[in-house]
């Protein structure tokens, strides 16, 4: 649709950025902090680990001062579980609770509004030993993990997250890693673990309504688009298949309350469906989020399936991601996208499009908490970064944004992925996110000195007219 007159943004819109706790904040033994699954991956060869990473927690005010010259009215970031609790459960570690407190209040001070993700990746290893989220007390565990976060922080944050990508962490579970001596659970065992985080998810939004009556609380999945290869109808169906069993499936659990129904058919028809017991659908219902958080990167595109092995491929780019299912889908090649270097597809208008679906389906309030351009970048001489791959990229997805505003889409808030330099979870320090450049390689730490990129520049002026110059 073309529209005669294209809207603004909203004047309270959030312009924001994100990072996650183990991919920024280092010091993963310091101030009683426990372990977690992520301190306790193998890694990829020749990729760095997470224990220093871009040292937020020693430079947070450094951090915060910059993301407010940046001119950031928002910022998502994760609380580390087992920094909160070291074990997981049981006692609470005050210098934990303090280091939030203080990030919290900075950004409070300069008027940046904190968007806390309760989980990201990052379960405490001590519960993963008792059977992680395969174990149904681990329900109860991420309740009163949430009642400490609630009591210590709900009376000066209005958003919170629950889950981030949860059905990243069922789906490609490879693609966050297994903690050492581990293996990966079975596709049944996975569905368990669904349902018994979406259970626990149900809990925490209902105790937010409850703890912090001024507070909002919703979802964050990673949310697409998928396309037909042809307009071949076995090549719709397949999309379709695909779209509802990767994306829809989970948010109609978390807003709605209930299993989707051709989810619920396929579970069932491969002896995939989890036990449910009596009065867990009555608590699914308690959730009623607030709004949808929703990471955006690129979208897919589906062919028919064959019925056999051939139907799987690793994704383009990270070979710890497989795309494809016999008889369900296959992964196809769509000639009207392009690439990144580092083959993951560039879409802007899948973005339009995607957000369309989900405000057409749940008609919520939509923020989006990931949304940016990997890459080397290169610190040139006078401390010079020149991401223009990052900005077009940027600038791409909010002009299709801004066209999603058009189409009646309520977008709260863009928190593109990530304010600053962070670890990538399968590249390291090789491929960078952030709008500040940190100045360390791969395995040396250099002076971790934080340097503004040509996109820092491009962003604030983007903030400071409100978008209105895009």
């Amino acid at each position: 649709m073309i529209y005669k007159n294209i809207k603004n943004f909203p004047e309270d819109f959030l312009w924001g950025a994100s990072t996650s706790a183990y991919q920024v904040e280092g010091a993963w033994n310091e101030d009683g902090k426990g372990l977690s699954v992520i301190d306790m991956l193998d890694h990829p060869e020749g990729t760095s680990d997470f224990k220093v990473a871009s040292d937020h927690y020693h430079r947070y005010k450094e951090d915060v001062r910059l993301f407010s010259e940046l001119g950031l009215k928002a910022y998502r970031f994760s609380i580390a579980w087992s920094r909160i609790i070291p074990n997981g459960v049981g006692e609470v570690n005050k210098k934990g609770i303090e280091f939030y407190s203080n990030l919290i209040d900075e950004l409070n001070k300069y008027n940046i509004e904190p968007i806390v993700t309760m989980y990201h990746f990052d379960l405490p290893y001590e519960l993963e030993r008792k059977g992680g989220w395969s174990n149904r007390e681990v329900i109860d565990d991420f309740v009163e993990y949430a009642k400490v976060l609630f009591d210590n922080f709900g009376h000066k944050v209005k958003y919170w997250l629950t889950i981030n990508e949860q059905n990243t962490m069922i789906l490609h579970p490879g693609a966050i890693g297994v903690p050492k001596g581990g293996k990966l659970p079975s596709k049944k065992e996975l569905y368990q673990q669904n349902h018994h985080m979406l259970l626990a998810q149900a809990k925490v939004m209902d105790l937010c309504h409850k703890m912090c009556p001024n507070g909002k609380i919703g979802p964050a999945l990673n949310i697409t688009s998928m396309y037909g290869e042809t307009c071949n109808p076995n090549d719709a169906i397949a999309a379709h298949n695909w779209e509802t069993l990767r994306g829809w499936s989970f948010l109609d659990l978390a807003i709605y309350g209930r299993y989707n129904k051709l989810f619920w058919s396929y579970l069932e028809d491969r002896n995939l469906e989890p036990t449910v017991l009596e009065g867990d659908m009555e608590v699914m219902k308690l959730g009623n989020p607030d709004f949808v958080a929703m990471n955006y990167y690129s979208t897919v595109t589906i062919a028919e399936s064959r019925g056999d092995a051939s139907d799987v491929s690793a994704r383009a780019g990270d070979q710890q991601i497989m795309l494809g299912e016999p008889g369900v889908y296959r992964a196809a090649e769509n000639p009207y996208v392009s690439k990144t270097k580092y083959g993951w597809v560039v879409d802007p208008v899948g973005l339009r499009m995607t957000l369309r679906k989900v405000t057409e389906r749940y008609n919520l309030p939509i923020l989006i908490t990931e949304n940016g351009y990997g890459d080397n970048d290169i610190l040139e001489e006078n401390d010079t970064i020149n991401d223009d791959d990052r900005i077009e990229f940027i600038k791409q997805h909010l002009e299709q944004l801004k066209l999603a505003i058009c189409d009646g889409v309520e977008v709260i808030g863009y928190c593109p992925w990530s304010a600053i330099d962070v670890v990538s979870t399968h590249q390291g320090y090789g491929k960078r996110y952030g709008f500040i450049y940190v100045n360390r390689g791969e395995f040396d730490l250099m002076d971790l000195r934080r340097i503004k990129k040509k996109s820092f520049y491009w962003y604030q002026n983007i903030i400071k007219n409100n978008g209105n110059n895009i």
